[in-house]
């Protein structure tokens, strides 16, 4: 199976997804949601599969979603609004509800599901990854939610339930960067390996993984995951959906993307981040010296 934002292949019980969108630094769009969405439909039926192996082509696993379109998207409704009527905060859960949802899939797809990430795994990318059930990184990665700074909310309310109440308000009120190791240490992820070990890393602890029969896979991935349904997942994530609409709509939201349409939506993130010297801060600062 390919599309434009993924490919797929099963080798040896292992159904592998790959993003293809490199040099986007495979940023989410509703393209990549729709074609992720069926492409892990696609391996959990797959009764080749046992396993469902999630990895990205090129620099970034995910540097979170495409902001161009998405600050345009919110301008132009900001627009439309002047015209009419108010912020819809029902139509806005029912958009982003769309996004969470092929998220979830990586959660409530009966096999296991491994992720396998480099460079860059940022804001929606976070919502993304933290529903696959393990996550390996390579040592230059990098995690956060920056967009907690301005402008969003974890969708998929994960961060508690992976690594605790204290760390992650730790990182949650700050948006601060998480360096692989550090992912590892607290346990927001699985484990940091050298970056080219990634790959292969990886798909031998997925192919180890598809040598236990799918029945026991289902049912001792459903016994684990059980624990943090009970603990309120689903509530969680229902909460932080909704407050991700009201923050891309608070006075603070609405200035950032005014901002972005003034100055294109990098300098804008580079103004956001720029108290904080690390993401697009960092990254102009490296640039100039």
């Amino acid at each position: 199976m390919s599309g434009k934002t993924l490919r797929t292949d099963v080798d040896e019980g292992v159904f592998a997804i790959t993003l293809t969108r490199a040099a986007e630094y495979n940023t989410i769009t509703p393209e990549l949601r729709d074609e992720l969405a069926a492409a892990i439909d696609a391996g959990d039926a797959n009764p080749d599969a046992h396993v469902i192996l999630l990895r990205a082509e090129g620099p970034a696993f995910c540097a979170g979603y495409g902001l161009d379109w998405s600050t345009r998207a919110q301008a132009t409704e900001r627009s439309d609004r002047a015209r009419s009527r108010v912020w819809d905060s029902v139509a806005d859960l029912r958009m982003m509800s769309r996004f969470v949802a092929t998220y979830m899939k990586l959660w409530y797809a009966a096999k296991p599901t491994i992720a396998a990430v480099q460079g860059w795994c940022v804001g929606g990318g976070t919502d993304l990854v933290l529903c696959a059930d393990l996550i390996v990184a390579g040592e230059g990665a990098k995690f956060g939610y920056p967009p907690s700074r301005v402008w969003g909310t974890p969708t998929t309310a994960m961060w508690v339930y992976r690594m605790g109440l204290e760390r992650a308000k730790r990182y949650m009120l700050t948006g601060d960067e998480i360096p692989a190791r550090k992912a590892a240490e607290i346990g927001l992820i699985l484990e940091a390996v050298p970056d080219a070990e990634l790959a292969s890393h990886s798909l031998a602890l997925a192919k180890r993984m598809a040598c236990v029969p799918t029945t026991q896979l289902v049912m001792l991935k459903l016994l684990c995951n059980q624990t943090a349904e009970n603990m309120g997942l689903a509530s969680s994530r229902t909460l932080g959906t909704l407050f991700d609409g009201i923050a891309r709509h608070t006075q603070e939201g609405l200035d950032f993307v005014t901002r972005a349409g003034e100055v294109g939506f990098r300098q804008a993130v580079r103004e956001r981040d720029d108290p904080f010297g690390d993401y697009g801060s960092r990254k102009r600062e490296e640039n100039e010296s």
